[in-house]
């Protein structure tokens, strides 16, 4: 009897595995041809280094410096001048709404959805930088089904060996049951050394992209760990090429570090 669940097993993990296999080996896939002597711009890095989320926070800091809005440490932002200089802009003002504000984690969403960054995505999945959204998805689905399998895998496992007929041997049907568990979670651990480390935004190509413009930004920024960095004296540009490779982490002004992160909630106010 043990055997038909060891069969359903190793038939879970292996669907699992080649699965994942294949959405990982599309998401690998050689890019578009890309004219990879343009620049990048701010926007493009952002969403190479951190996707939706990371424009958003580009755009709040670009016009906080400009005074077309104040962020709160409290992690709320205050509409100062409802122009925005380009379409992105735009979609932030639209996000805060009419009231004039909002808590940023609610603009981040907004933007994300809007249509002026599902362009820029397209746009840059199209010329090769960025993974197309559909092979994003496939490959969480792929990691997702993969975890579940290996769950899967130890649930069957134990309820087999709950119905092992004492002449059984033990020791022998744990053995095998390990075989499928441990090639399943190996499989994870391999996805997550080849894709962990890079941006889900970012494919091969945008990543040689990224590292390109993070060795330009050599010469004006130092590693950060959350702490504060010596980003006072930086232009605008400087600072919000940064920021777009990094993250808020990298921000020196503790009030702008704490308005991009604060954990706000609908009732809360600034």
């Amino acid at each position: 009897m043990w055997v038909l669940f060891l069969l359903a097993a190793w038939g879970v993990a292996l669907a699992s595995i080649v699965r994942l296999c294949r959405v990982v080996r599309i998401a690998d896939a050689p890019a578009p041809s890309t004219d990879t002597t343009r620049v990048l711009t701010l926007y493009e890095t952002a969403f190479l280094a951190g996707g939706p989320e990371r424009v958003t926070d580009l755009a709040l800091v670009s016009m906080a410096r400009r005074r077309r809005l104040l962020l709160a440490h409290t992690g709320w932002a205050t509409v100062v001048d409802p122009r925005g200089g380009d379409d992105i802009e735009c979609s932030v003002v639209t996000a805060i709404g009419p009231g004039g504000q909002s808590p940023v984690a609610a603009v981040r969403a907004a933007v994300a959805a809007a249509e002026a960054v599902r362009a820029l995505g397209e746009r840059l999945a199209a010329a090769g930088p960025a993974v197309p959204s559909a092979t994003r998805t496939a490959v969480a689905a792929g990691v997702r089904q993969a975890r579940l399998a290996a769950v899967v895998v130890v649930a069957v496992a134990v309820v087999a060996v709950l119905l092992l007929p004492e002449e059984a041997d033990l020791g022998a049907a744990v053995a095998w049951f390990a075989l499928p568990s441990a090639l399943t979670v190996s499989c994870l651990a391999i996805v997550r050394f080849e894709v962990g480390p890079r941006a889900p935004w970012a494919s091969p190509a945008g990543q040689s992209r990224l590292r390109a413009a993070a060795e330009a930004a050599r010469g004006t920024t130092v590693e950060v760990s959350g702490a504060p960095g010596p980003y006072d004296g930086l232009g605008d540009h400087a600072l919000l090429t940064v920021l777009a490779l990094r993250g808020p982490s990298a921000l020196a002004d503790p009030t702008l570090r704490a308005a991009l992160r604060a954990d706000t909630s609908p009732h809360r106010t600034p």
